[in-house]
């Protein structure tokens, strides 16, 4: 009898295990530990890099955001941390933030994302960066406490174009994005709504911000803007905001929000009127070089969005 019954236990046992879902893989062996992580996946065949970071935090919650910041045309994960700030306020707010590398014909030198009408390597060789940057969320969700609802994309100059874009054709998976110094220049059809914080400087030679062929570019192809209203009028219709937006000014600093949009959505631009290719509030790009200001902070303003809008 007893025989039986070990047996018979066997067999639930057995049954309970096949009943219950597989668990998600284990994390590697870095990921309960802050600091900084340079990972690789392939992806359509191209091996991929880019760097974690893990905040102080780490451990502390179950679940953490997740900020994937792009750099811009010609720059590296090295040159977006050092711009943005990123990875100090991800240490005070307890996020974690990855930095992608895009792709050149060198894999550390010129390197772009394919952003749909730019830039260089990327565009040429029609490179699937959104594939690219849904693998890379897919990996880093098995690999770390993500929270699916709160995963945010920020870019700079080429990679906030590559934030739009990829807000396009992947709203499944974004609740919000925050691109600096960029415009929305491929046709858009997002499955659900995105809140978006964009920053522009009105005096940018190379995204103009009433849009149009830049003035100054390192892109050997040419191209048109969109203009910043343009850009986010397309993202408060689709998210049906109010037809306008609400204006107001502080200094160099203009903002336009719009209002009554669908629950949890919102629509926010931040227009520098003596504003160049910079990112607020950061570090002098190495690229372009042109000085940021200093009357706001791209990096705190939008974190400080971010955490209010997980996807709805």
């Amino acid at each position: 009898m007893s025989k039986l019954i070990w047996v018979l236990g066997l067999i639930v046992v057995g049954a309970i295990s096949c009943a219950v879902p597989h668990p998600i893989a284990s994390p590697t062996p870095h990921a309960l530990r802050p600091g900084d992580f340079e990972e690789s996946l392939t992806h359509a065949s191209r091996a991929r890099t880019y760097t974690v970071h893990l905040p102080r935090g780490i451990g502390d919650a179950p679940a953490f955001p997740l900020v994937i910041a792009l750099h811009g045309g010609g720059g590296d994960d090295d040159n977006i941390a050092r711009m943005s700030g990123l990875s100090a306020k991800a240490d005070r707010e307890n996020f974690i933030v990855v930095y992608p590398n895009g792709t050149g014909k060198r894999d550390t030198k010129l390197l772009t994302w394919n952003a749909g009408n730019c830039c260089g390597y990327a565009l040429d060789n029609n490179v699937d960066d959104v594939g690219f940057l849904r693998a890379l969320i897919e990996k880093l969700q098995h690999a770390y406490p993500i929270d699916p609802k709160r995963v945010y994309v920020t870019g700079m100059s080429n990679g906030a174009m590559m934030a739009h874009r990829f807000a396009c054709e992947a709203s499944d998976l974004v609740a919000a994005i925050a691109p600096v110094v960029g415009a929305l220049n491929v046709a858009c059809a997002p499955t659900k709504p995105v809140s978006v914080i964009a920053f522009n400087g009105m005096k940018d030679e190379h995204v103009l911000f009433a849009g149009g062929v830049p003035q100054k570019s390192l892109d050997p192809h040419p191209r048109v803007d969109n203009s910043a209203a343009n850009t986010l009028a397309f993202w408060a219709k689709h998210a049906q905001c109010a037809p306008t937006s609400q204006h107001s000014e502080t200094g160099n600093i203009i903002r336009e929000e719009y209002g009554e949009c669908t629950a949890g959505i919102s629509i926010v631009l931040y227009a520098i009127t003596d504003g160049k290719h910079a990112w607020p509030g950061g570090a002098r790009g190495s690229v372009f070089g042109d000085a940021p200001t200093r009357e706001i902070s791209a990096t705190d303003l939008m974190w400080d969005f971010f955490k209010h809008h997980p996807q709805p």
